[in-house]
């Protein structure tokens, strides 16, 4: 199973505004979970500036990206996709082992 992260980087005026689109967004984030495409995410706190989800589909990624309410109403001031290359861990993509 291949990993990708999505990163958030977030508006200076994300804690202010958050509440008014969380329940939309963490519906969304949740369904992507049960959906097998969302394994986890969230926020990097003090300084709130990045947010990180890990999902194990490209696209899934990018799609949950373009609709998602803190991107569509700037909560987001930019986002990127990455593939990781997971060494280590039950679910690892490419498995290490000394």
């Amino acid at each position: 199973m291949k990993h990708f992260l999505l990163f958030y980087d977030l508006a200076d005026t994300y804690l202010e505004r958050r509440g008014e689109f969380r329940a939309a967004h963490l519906n969304q984030a949740w369904t992507a979970s049960e959906d097998g495409k969302l394994v986890m995410g969230g926020a990097l706190p003090d300084p709130f500036d990045m947010a990180l989800l890990l999902f194990t589909d490209k696209e899934a990624a990018e799609t949950f990206a373009k609709t998602d309410p803190y991107v569509t109403n700037g909560l987001v001031k930019s986002w990127r996709v990455r593939e990781w290359n997971t060494v280590v861990g039950e679910t690892a993509s490419n498995p290490v082992r000394p």
